[in-house]
C-alpha cells in the first residue's frame, strides 16, 4: 500500500510541476480570472446587477410606498456567480485535461507508462490529482473575491451555503477532469481530446433538459445523471448526498475507464 501511494505522489508532483511550467496553463489561467472578473462585476453592478435591482427597488418603494421585498445580496450573488463559473468551466477544463495523456501518446512515453510496475490506477489517480490542484489555485483568488464581495453584508451571510457551493464547484470540476482524462487516453490528437471531452461535458450537464421530453422511469434515470441539476442542487446550499455520489461515481468512472484504456494499450504491446 506503500509503495502505491508513494507511486501516486511521484505521479502527481511530476503532472502539477508540468502545469506550471506550462505558457498554455497560465494562458488559460489568466483568461479565467479575466472573465471571471467580468462575470462578478456585472453580477453585482452591471445593467440588471443585483445592487442596481435592489437600488431601484427602494426607489419605486419610496416614490408608491411599496414594501419592497427581501432579497438575500450574499445568497443571489453566490448563486449567480457559480453558475456562472460553471459555464466557463466547460470551455477551461476541456483544454487543462487534453493533454493528460495525449501528449504521453505523442512523446511516446506513455508505452513506457503501461508497460511500467506502476499500476494504471495509481498514474490516473496521480494525473487526475495534478490537474485538479492546478485548478483548485486557480480558483483561490476568486475565493478572495467573493469574501470581499459579502464581507460586508448585514446580517453576515452563513458560511455553509458558499461552502457547500464550491464543494460542488470542486466535485464538478474533478468529474469533468476524469472524464476528459479518459477522453485523452483514447488519441494523440490535444485538440481532439477537447473537442470530445466538450461534447461529453455538454450532454452531461444537458441531459436534464432532454430526460424532461422521455417519458417513464427512463426519463427520471436520465435526469438523475445530469451534471447540471445536481450541480444546481449543491449552489443552492442543499447537502444533498445523492449529489455527492453521483460526482464521486463520474470521477471514479473516469478513473477506471482510463486504467482501463491503457490496460488495453499494454496488452497490444504485448
Amino acid at each position: 500500500m506503500g509503495i502505491v501511494i508513494a507511486n501516486i505522489i511521484a505521479i502527481y508532483r511530476r503532472e502539477l510541476q508540468s502545469y506550471f511550467v506550462s505558457p498554455l496553463a497560465y494562458g488559460i489561467t489568466g483568461i479565467f480570472w479575466f472573465i471571471s472578473g467580468l462575470f462578478l462585476v456585472m453580477i453585482l453592478i452591471g445593467p440588471g446587477g443585483i445592487i442596481p435591482t435592489i437600488a431601484a427597488f427602494d426607489v419605486q418603494g419610496q416614490q408608491f410606498g411599496v414594501p419592497v421585498p427581501p432579497i438575500d445580496v450574499p445568497y443571489e450573488f453566490i448563486r449567480a456567480f457559480l453558475d456562472r463559473i460553471s459555464w466557463l468551466l466547460l470551455f477551461i477544463l476541456p483544454i487543462l485535461s487534453m493533454g493528460l495523456y495525449s501528449d504521453e501518446r505523442k512523446r511516446g512515453t506513455l508505452e513506457l507508462l503501461a508497460t511500467s510496475p506502476i499500476t494504471n490506477w495509481a498514474v490516473a489517480v496521480g494525473k487526475l490529482l495534478g490537474v485538479l490542484t492546478f485548478f483548485l489555485t486557480m480558483i483561490l483568488p476568486l475565493l478572495g473575491l467573493e469574501i470581499l464581495a459579502i464581507s460586508e453584508s448585514n446580517p453576515p451571510m452563513s458560511l455553509t451555503i458558499p461552502l457547500i457551493g464550491h464543494l460542488g464547484l470542486i466535485l464538478l470540476a474533478a468529474a469533468i477532469l476524469s472524464l476528459g482524462m479518459f477522453v485523452s487516453s483514447l488519441t494523440d490528437s490535444t485538440i481532439l481530446s477537447a473537442i470530445l471531452t466538450f461534447a461529453v461535458i455538454i450532454f452531461l450537464l444537458l441531459i436534464d433538459s432532454i430526460a424532461q421530453s422521455v417519458p417513464g422511469v427512463i426519463g427520471q434515470a436520465l435526469g438523475h445523471i445530469s451534471l447540471l441539476k445536481n450541480y444546481n442542487t449543491l449552489v443552492q446550499g442543499i447537502f444533498d448526498t445523492s449529489s455527492i455520489i453521483l460526482f464521486a461515481s463520474y470521477i471514479i468512472l473516469g478513473i477506471f475507464l482510463t486504467a482501463q484504456s491503457i490496460d488495453a494499450l499494454r496488452f497490444q504491446r504485448q
